[in-house]
């Protein structure tokens, strides 16, 4: 039986991952890296008889460690943007050494590349990172996420917010993102790591079935919650300034701001179902998604 490693297991996706695999694996083929060698979470995978690795994507050392005898790899990329090329590189530095034999990578998609497009500098580092693991000579499988859905209260405000404002006020145009549930991109993964060899050398495009505007997302909402939701797409320049006059910290203006601007621009579309070939049904639907968040 092989032995697969998870990264981010103490995360949502990677958590989720390791729920959807396989009840009758052998919980020791299954290991899992943790930061800290002692906490409720590393307690928690110890009970359920998983291999703890202790490592950090800042430690080529540690990682190295971590990674012998370790075939395959779930390799979920790093939260840490100011880190994070760095991080990916120590990543696959030590693979290679450990002789890991097949990468899943969480990348993301992308309708464009270059330094001139407005997700350059996120989808630089998912770029670079694909290159070193097609580079390094192990097997892999690239799953290039579209957005969480998850995410979308981040931009949009909590339930209470919208019943206030009764408004989503985000510079997205019209355009259209195929929003991916958490919980079917972690099935997926789990489907993908249980055989991973239909998928050697492959690299997937993860969208969820709907592409929908947010001018749609809002008429959802506005059913889920019996209010007249509304939706306003200001210019960047405006969305900018008004976030600032509320008080929303620069760093969530910044990230709002430009994923929104991708889908304005067709980014997150999403042209293929792979994720549903790989699940074997459509992803949950949107409203059903935003009634379990909203409602």
């Amino acid at each position: 039986m092989q032995k697969t490693l998870l990264t981010g297991a103490t995360g949502h996706l990677g958590g989720s991952v390791i729920n959807y695999l396989p009840k009758d694996n052998d919980p020791a083929s299954i290991a899992v890296l943790s930061r800290h060698p002692d906490g409720e979470t590393t307690n928690g995978f110890h009970e359920r008889g998983l291999d703890v690795r202790i490592g950090d994507y800042g430690n080529p050392a540690e990682l190295e460690r971590a990674f012998a005898e370790i075939e395959v790899l779930y390799f979920v990329s790093s939260s840490d943007v100011e880190n994070r090329l760095s991080q990916h590189e120590n990543v696959v530095e030590a693979a290679k050494k450990a002789g890991v034999r097949h990468i899943l990578y969480t990348s993301s998609v992308r309708k464009t590349e270059g330094p001139d497009t407005v997700l350059h500098p996120i989808v630089d580092a998912h770029k670079q990172t694909e290159d070193w693991i097609k580079e390094s000579g192990i097997a892999y499988t690239i799953l290039r996420h579209n957005l969480y859905a998850e995410v979308t209260p981040l931009f949009m405000g909590s339930r209470d917010q919208l019943l206030q404002s009764k408004t989503v006020y985000l510079p997205a145009g019209e355009g259209r993102v195929a929003l991916a549930p958490r919980e079917d991109l972690a099935k997926a993964a789990a489907v993908i790591l249980t055989d991973p060899a239909p998928y050697r050398n492959r690299t997937l495009e993860f969208n969820g079935s709907e592409r929908v505007t947010f001018s749609e997302v809002a008429d959802m909402l506005g059913d889920i919650l019996k209010e007249d939701i509304q939706y306003v797409a200001p210019g960047r320049e405006e969305f900018r300034k008004t976030m600032q006059d509320h008080g929303v910290p620069d760093d969530a203006i910044w990230m709002t701001d430009v994923f929104s601007t991708g889908i304005a621009e067709g980014e997150f579309a999403g042209t293929t179902d792979e994720l549903e070939q790989v699940l074997g049904r459509k992803t949950q639907s949107l409203r059903d998604f935003f009634r379990a968040t909203y409602a």
